[in-house]
């Protein structure tokens, strides 16, 4: 393999910052082995303090703290809130107590600590204030710090003209998004029942009082009216316990406008992704009627399994999260394409956990069986390929930067290309990879991998930010045509 003179790697680099904190909730002990709940004998201890300890304390706090977080003074509010039912009812507490009650509950978390990693990129949803050959990008990253939590953060590059790169300032607080009422379709619903096996008289009741969108309260009205006759049945109180569970798992995260994209971070919310949110893939979208949508599948994972998700925003501040359904939603790496293609919704995927295949979404939300479109066939991609990201469309075809992994688990980037109506057939392939790591990108917390979830294209220039060993972001550039020029017809 060896396209060095064909891809441009650019000079700007994005090592881990273990200074990028968000503030999370701790609980004393939660998180030992026999589990047991410390929060009682600690506020105990707090109350035992006088006024003005109290005060110093806090002030202290504050002084070492303020300037790291969003609404510092909130945040330790809303931590005492969470444990106040454990202060007794008849102590009276000042704001000062109540505040460093919930400094002592509180505790920072270095996002990208561990890795930082596997990034996408789009068009930024502002343009304003670029000058003429210029393109502002949003880039997703996936963070990963203690414990080997991944949570899914921003920066923002502005590209061109020409080959010119710059990345825009990463500094300020982090906020997790707040967690918002969600709306929920019933077809996705529907689909997830239809994947748990879930079909009874109650969950078919359900299923047809429930409006086509309805919120988190209608869901629960609803539940409070299944008749009595179906809920004295032995299946029917954990059919709906499982119904409640999948549909808690779809939820809905909101930024403040005041907050920059670089300081927003989409922190596992479910127990389906509480060990981590992994490789988002975000895309452009074009919908049928005209609008414009930012769209990513990530992988959510709770310590033992994985599942699909889906990440709906018109413009990178306000964010739904639902689950992927059906046989092709089973493994890693769906990507989106950015256009409706004659009718159908599709995706590219590896539901074998090998070779690059292409799904179609049905009218019942569920992704079907992947048709092949790449295999493991070259000696640098025998174990396993995939996809770089979401299919790139220009008038040659659907460009797809692929993945492959060869000996020592070797990953690298390769690019394929597509019939733009029957993306069924692959029209052309590079032979030969288009980035591999070099002798300072193979060293680091995952050795010897480079990946990408997914670039852009600009001005006839393909941009590629791309993960090295889980340790640094770069960047690479080449120019469109002499990509498509390289590539040769195959019979796929």
């Amino acid at each position: 393999m060896n396209s060095q003179t064909l891809i441009t790697r650019h000079d700007v680099v994005m090592e881990p910052d273990d200074r990028r904190v968000v503030i999370k909730l701790f609980v004393p002990g939660e998180d030992a082995q026999v589990g047991q709940n410390r929060a009682s004998s600690l506020i105990e201890r707090i109350l035992q303090l006088d006024e003005d300890e109290t005060a110093r304390l806090l002030d202290d706090v504050l002084s070492r703290f303020a300037g790291r977080h969003h609404d510092l003074m909130g945040v330790f509010q809303h931590h005492y809130e969470v444990v106040q039912h454990r202060v007794p009812a008849e102590i009276d507490l000042s704001p000062t107590a109540r505040t460093l009650i919930g400094a002592y509950f509180s505790h920072e978390y270095s996002v990208e600590a561990a890795a930082l990693c596997n990034p996408s990129m789009v068009a930024h949803p502002d343009q304003t204030d670029l000058e003429p050959g210029q393109l502002r990008a949003a880039i997703s990253l996936r963070q990963i710090g203690e414990g080997h939590i991944s949570s899914v953060g921003f920066c923002t590059a502005v590209l061109g003209p020409g080959d010119a790169l710059r990345l825009e300032d990463r500094g300020g607080p982090l906020l997790i998004g707040a967690r918002s009422g969600a709306k929920h379709l019933r077809q996705q619903l529907s689909a997830a029942m239809i994947d748990a096996d879930i079909d009874n008289e109650a969950s078919a009741y359900l299923i047809s009082a429930l409006p086509e969108w309805y919120t988190d309260e209608e869901f629960e009205d609803v539940l409070v009216h299944v008749p009595a006759e179906l809920l004295t049945r032995l299946t029917s109180q954990a059919t709906l316990d499982r119904i409640r569970h999948i549909v808690a798992a779809d939820y809905a995260v909101t930024f403040p406008a005041t907050v920059p994209m670089h300081q927003r971070v989409l922190w596992p919310t479910t127990p389906d992704e509480s060990n981590g949110m992994e490789d988002a893939r975000f895309v452009q979208v074009l919908d049928p009627d005209g609008r414009q949508s930012y769209q990513a599948t990530y992988t959510a994972y709770d310590g033992r399994k994985i599942s699909g998700r889906v990440i709906f925003s018109r413009d990178l501040r306000h964010f739904e999260i639902t689950a992927l359904h059906g046989p092709a939603a089973r493994n890693k790496g769906m990507a989106l394409f950015p256009r409706y293609v004659n009718g159908r919704k599709l995706a590219l995927c590896r539901s074998d956990g090998e070779t690059l295949g292409l799904s179609e979404r049905d009218d019942q939300h569920r992704w079907q069986n992947a048709v092949p479109l790449l295999t493991p066939h070259r000696g640098w991609d025998l174990i396993q390929v995939g996809n770089c990201g979401s299919p790139i469309e220009t008038e040659a075809g659907w460009l797809v930067l692929t993945h492959g992994v060869g000996p020592m688990r070797r990953y690298a980037i390769g690019a394929m290309l597509l019939d733009l109506e029957t993306p069924e057939r692959v029209i052309a392939d590079l032979p030969e990879g288009l980035l591999d790591p070099d002798e300072v990108e193979r060293e680091g917390y995952v050795p010897n991998v480079l990946y990408s979830c997914g670039g852009v294209l600009h001005d006839g220039r393909l941009w590629v930010p791309y993960g090295a060993s889980d340790v640094r972001v770069g960047f690479a550039s080449v120019d469109l045509d002499r990509l498509l020029t390289r590539m040769v017809p195959t019979g796929y």
